[in-house]
């Protein structure tokens, strides 16, 4: 039976009522790309931003840095883990070691685990992420005291969601990549920098971690535009692509909780219920899933979805993409919520 959605506001307010949970997760601690980079990109210089209207025009305050009109999946967790209802950039001046001892987030828009892909559109590396996590420790440390701040680096969880822009924005328009790797071999050498960089944040102490998979990107508004003209709905080859590297996580993630003492490592895979979405929107109270809010829907994204373009809808609810590549909030909340009551699950005791 297919899943009935009801508003998304109501859906929001269930998130807070699965449990009474008060901090058997005391902190929310992010890493990856525009999925859920909540300002970072404010902070360097990268084309890659959102700062500005309509992106934020239903967030409390307007634009942040999310790709999105409103919250993205990670503020969802996080108010559904009963901690608050956003998570603040790391580099956001306006938020300070107070803020981010209940979370904090690394991400960046537009990176990935390869290094080669942060360096098409200059933002901040994987690598680097982790680099800022260190300095966190450090700052949480002098802020919380050792032992406190090693209680809620230890007992929080560890949320990753990267991957998409290693096949979109490198792997499928650039050469380099293409010419050293079949897309199998591609997929390996991402799992293996995925698996390095879960062991470098179990080594500093993280326990708790869940990592996302890729999302039927080959059904991306702007994939599909693409294809316009040859009928096509989705490109099968890149949800393939998608398809195969979550299998790839899900025996990386089963391995490594086989060989880390104590590690809870999980898989939350995002593409069967958006794949469901854009397959039948009505059925989770959409109107549209082929095209986006923004603009025409079709190819607009960053400075190209700004306040002057004319054709940017009047209620992103109907849609189940925000802007070419990324979702509405209210998207955002359906895939939140079925993460929490699946995958996430295990955390909230």
């Amino acid at each position: 039976m297919a899943f009935k959605v009801i508003h998304w506001v109501i859906l929001a307010r269930l998130l807070l009522q699965i449990a009474n949970i008060y901090a058997r997760v005391p902190a929310i601690i992010v890493f990856g790309d525009s999925t859920v980079d909540s300002g970072n990109n404010n902070q360097i210089s990268t084309i890659l931003k959102s700062n500005f209207d309509p992106y934020g025009r239903d967030f409390i305050g307007g634009p942040t840095g999310r790709f999105s009109n409103g919250r993205v999946p990670t503020d969802f967790i996080c108010e559904a883990f009963g901690i608050k209802p956003t998570i603040p950039a790391y580099l956001d001046p306006a938020y300070d070691i107070k803020d981010f001892a209940t979370g904090v987030c690394f991400a960046s828009a537009g990176t990935g685990y390869d290094n080669a892909t942060s360096d098409v559109l200059s933002v901040i590396p994987l690598w680097k992420e982790l680099e800022y996590y260190r300095e966190y420790q450090k700052d949480l440390r002098g802020y919380l005291g050792d032992e406190k701040a090693n209680e809620i680096l230890g007992e929080a969880l560890y949320l990753i969601s990267i991957g998409t822009n290693d096949f979109l924005e490198n792997y499928y328009v650039l050469p380099k990549r293409a010419s050293e790797f079949s897309i199998e071999e591609y997929q390996n050498f991402l799992a293996g920098i995925a698996g390095n960089f879960i062991k470098e944040l179990y080594n500093l102490g993280a326990r708790k971690m869940s990592v996302g998979g890729l999302p039927p990107m080959g059904c991306l508004p702007l994939e599909r535009t693409t294809k316009l003209f040859s009928g096509s709905k989705c490109i099968e080859e890149y949800n393939d692509a998608a398809k195969d590297f979550n299998e790839k996580l899900e025996g990386l993630i089963a391995s490594l909780n086989k060989e880390l003492t104590g590690l809870r490592l999980t898989f939350s895979n995002p593409y069967d219920m958006l794949f469901q979405m854009i397959q039948n929107p009505k059925s989770f109270g959409f109107e549209d899933a082929a095209t986006a809010c923004c603009g025409t829907g079709l190819f607009e994204l960053g400075y190209l979805c700004d306040k002057m373009n004319p054709f940017t809808c009047s209620d992103a609810n109907k849609y189940v993409f925000w802007d070419s590549f990324h979702p509405t909030e209210k998207t955002n909340a359906i895939l939140a919520d079925h993460l929490v009551k699946t995958s996430l699950a295990q955390f909230l005791w």
